[in-house]
């Protein structure tokens, strides 16, 4: 029995379906027919490797989408040729297909291109302390995305080029320089220049992965670098989102460009009395039992005089911005308590002579602790 005699006894054995119902029910049987070979072999596979080979089980999830779509398709492809479908069904269903497999090689390279970067960045694991690490880092996923998003519109383009009405626009759009052509550009622009920030972002990397930042009088760490944005995790937690053109056209501040560590700087008001040196001793000793300090930089100097006090800046580095403002803290705090209990000579005071009325020469010279608020205003950030 050939396969035309099967054809004949099924027609006269369900001769009164109509045959576009039959045409689709093979469609659909075939599909359905694939997507449970598939969980088959998967069963299977697991079965047999799981244990032994974890990758393998990785592998599988990853590519259960593409993978489901293939086998569809090519089912597809052996019944929709038998299947007794006339021009009406055949021709939606042929385009479908196409568009279909189109997306297919889309999502095939998307999946291979994720898989790549993640393969590439189980080498670099440890983002927030290593330099090479955050730089790697922010070149896999500034690439990975801008790589995706051309993919995308790539396949999108293919698959709306199969219809001819699509085509004949696209390309009519195209190949004008009229207002059409004029207001697409105009709204393409952000895009584009997103995009092409993100090349430049990744190739010469004014930012990676975790940097620490100052962005519009906000301080944060770069969270994440998108294809057309970046989002910038903010030391009370909210985040604050900034198109990467953003980085390329204007200045902002990178505290972990070269290196994580820093200078902070400590600045207090002081009476002219204050023993200088001995602050500065004191200082050194205090920052050497702090187990934020990071051994490189330590310094107390006068760097101003007004009429009143005498104003110390002292210097003193850490390993990262977060220990930086923790030492900071620290040392201001141990510094006002050591001057307030060891030398309270070094207070900040007011002076005044006082003239008695009517003149004469017991002239008295008046002292008194400066006001809070001065106080409190001298030993600013």
């Amino acid at each position: 029995m050939n396969w035309q005699t099967l054809m004949a006894d099924i027609d006269k054995m369900f001769g009164w379906i109509p045959s576009w119902f039959i045409g689709l029910g093979l469609v659909a049987g075939a599909m359905l027919l694939a997507l449970s070979f598939y969980r088959f072999a998967v069963w299977l596979l697991n079965r047999a490797f799981g244990t032994r080979l974890p990758l393998l089980s990785v592998f599988i999830e990853r590519t259960s989408g593409p993978a489901q779509l293939a086998l569809c398709l090519a089912a597809v492809a052996l019944v929709l040729p038998l299947a007794p479908l006339d021009d009406v069904f055949r021709k939606p269903l042929t385009s479908l297909f196409v568009v279909a497999f189109i997306a297919l090689i889309g999502w095939i390279s998307i999946r291979v291109v994720d898989m790549s970067a993640a393969r590439y960045l189980q080498n670099f694991r440890d983002v927030a302390e290593n330099f090479v690490a955050r730089k790697h880092v922010t070149q896999v996923r500034v690439f990975k995305r801008v790589t995706d998003t051309i993919i995308v519109i790539i396949t999108v383009s293919a698959a709306l080029m199969t219809f001819d009405s699509v085509r004949q626009y696209g390309v009519s759009l195209f190949a004008s320089a009229g207002a059409a052509g004029i207001i697409v550009g105009l709204a393409a622009r952000p895009l584009l220049s997103n995009l092409i920030a993100g090349l430049q972002i990744a190739i010469t990397q004014p930012i990676r992965i975790e940097d620490a930042v100052i962005i519009e009088n906000e301080w944060g760490w770069v969270e994440d670098i998108a294809s057309t944005y970046v989002v910038i995790r903010l030391w009370d937690w909210r985040r604050m989102v900034v198109p990467l053109s953003y980085f390329i056209e204007k200045p902002f501040q990178n505290w972990t460009r070269d290196t994580a560590s820093l200078i902070g700087v400590i600045a207090l008001h002081i009476d002219y009395r204050a023993d200088v040196p001995r602050i500065r001793r004191w200082l050194e000793e205090a920052v050497k039992e702090s187990k934020l300090w990071d051994g490189a930089v330590v310094n107390l100097q006068v760097i101003d005089a007004d009429s009143r006090t005498i104003e110390l800046r002292a210097l003193v580095s850490a390993r990262n911005a977060p220990q930086s403002w923790d030492l900071r803290c620290e040392m201001r705090e141990k510094l006002i308590a050591f001057i307030r209990d060891e030398m309270p000579e070094a207070l900040p005071r007011e002076r005044a002579i006082l003239i008695p009325q009517g003149g004469g020469d017991d002239i008295e010279l008046f002292e008194r602790p400066a006001a809070p608020e001065r106080i409190r205003a001298g030993a600013h950030n």
